[in-house]
């Protein structure tokens, strides 16, 4: 008997080898097209094996996925996100494989990887295009002494393409309204003088962690302010947070959950890490780090300060975690969560374009205060800059407001005008010099 059974275990073996497996069905197609690529992305309802070659005259990326079925339409986008691409052409081999095939417009360097499921996300095979002559996502300009040069700030909108962030209980998705704010605030801040800034990313599509604050770094930006709108599980949180790195773990356990939730943004957003080490444990904080966290910690605080005078915070104090898109060893740097996409108030609020524009103002607001209370050697601010100035928010003291900036209440008084020590949120105060 136990011969019998080992003859059919062998023979349902064999004839597992004469039946191919059947490959996963290709369930949406999407595309993505940003300053340093375009990229097209295949939702798969299972893993699959695949080969990409490219052919010329006229140029084509090919994509062969065998024994795949089609249950979604290539249809391209505007000729805008298209970028290269042409036309999508498709159909079924004799044996039995599934064609994809891209008409170009121009040649291009292409690259295909799978990503696994993550966040909602299922099986993707993601084809980025890269021009030949690859466009860096921010030029580095030719770096020349200017002793009155302009403050730089880097905005960063958070998310973006495939990544669409925290995704509010009507359907507000969190890359939209930070990219709105991001402009806003680019606005605001280049209206003032002695301040430039740039926008890292200015269109819906994805950028990874590290690539943002290396913009940062290669446009030698003074500071770096990544805009988010959080999320929890229940819609009663509310309000806005600023956030500084940390190396010896989150201010909270919220903190630390939201800092592992925004961490995976470049697992969703598509980022290949086959050939990457594990840049948690192989990241080495540089020397000058403790200066610039430092420097960071006093933006943090002008920038809480200010959004204090426009509506709640969620907590009246500058929190820590490790965010990996704060972890530039050079370049100062904050994210600011503008309000809980989860609470359908704030939610509302995110999408109104005057309430986007008061938060615009605000951070402009503690920003520019930040540069005027800690100007950088050299630049217009250092040399023109008018006396130190505060905001007041809400807990704030005449007294605690002197020991803070090492002055005292009667010179606080004096260089105010103030009769009494009652003062009002949103009063703007002029910090004597010492």
């Amino acid at each position: 008997m136990i011969k019998i059974m080992r003859k059919i275990s062998c023979l349902l073996l064999l004839a597992g080898f004469c039946f191919p497996a059947m490959a996963a069905d290709i369930e949406d197609f999407r595309i993505w097209s940003g300053p340093d690529k375009t990229r097209a992305v295949l939702d798969l309802n299972g893993p699959v094996e695949h080969q990409l070659f490219t052919l010329q005259n006229p140029p084509r990326v090919v994509i062969d996925i065998p024994r795949a079925g089609l249950n979604a339409e290539f249809v391209l986008p505007s000729s805008r996100s298209a970028g290269p691409l042409s036309r999508i052409r498709h159909g079924v081999r004799a044996n039995d494989t599934l064609r994809v095939v891209f008409d170009l417009n121009d040649d291009v360097k292409p690259k295909s990887f799978l990503l696994n499921p993550v966040a909602g996300h299922g099986h993707r095979l993601v084809i980025d295009l890269f021009p030949l002559q690859e466009n860096e996502v921010i030029a580095t300009p030719t770096w020349e002494p200017n002793p009155e040069r302009q403050v730089i700030v880097a905005i960063d909108a958070g998310h973006g393409g495939e990544d669409p962030g925290a995704i509010g209980p009507h359907g507000v998705r969190e890359k939209e309204v930070t990219l709105q704010i991001a402009r806003r605030l680019h606005q605001e801040l280049t209206a003032m003088p002695g301040i430039s800034s740039f926008l890292v990313r200015d269109g819906d599509y994805y950028i990874e962690h590290r690539q943002r604050y290396e913009a940062a770094r290669a446009r030698r930006a003074d500071l770096f302010v990544s805009i988010h709108a959080d999320a929890f599980k229940t819609p009663r949180p509310s309000g806005s947070s600023v956030y500084i790195l940390s190396r010896n773990g989150a201010s909270s356990e919220a903190a630390r959950l939201l800092a592992n939730s925004e961490n995976r943004a470049d697992e969703i957003g598509g980022v290949y890490l086959g050939d990457k080490e594990d840049t948690v444990r192989t990241v080495i904080l540089e020397l000058s780090q403790s200066g610039t966290l430092q420097a960071s910690d006093q933006a943090a605080d002008s920038l809480l300060g200010s959004l204090k005078t426009i509506g709640k915070v969620h907590k009246d104090h500058v929190e820590r975690a490790n965010f990996a898109v704060l972890r530039s060893p050079d370049v100062p740097s904050v994210l600011v969560e503008t309000a809980f996409i989860s609470n359908p108030q704030e939610e509302a609020r995110l999408q109104d374009p005057a309430h986007q524009a008061r938060l615009a103002k605000a951070m402009a607001a503690g920003i520019e205060q930040h540069f005027h209370n800690q100007p950088p050697p050299g630049t217009w601010i250092a040399n023109h800059r008018r006396p130190s100035r505060h905001i007041v928010s809400r807990g704030d003291t005449l007294g605690a407001i002197a020991n803070h900036y090492q002055t005292s209440v009667s010179s606080l008084r004096q260089a105010n005008g103030l009769r009494s020590d009652n003062i009002l949120v949103g009063t703007v105060l002029v910090i004597p010099s010492t």
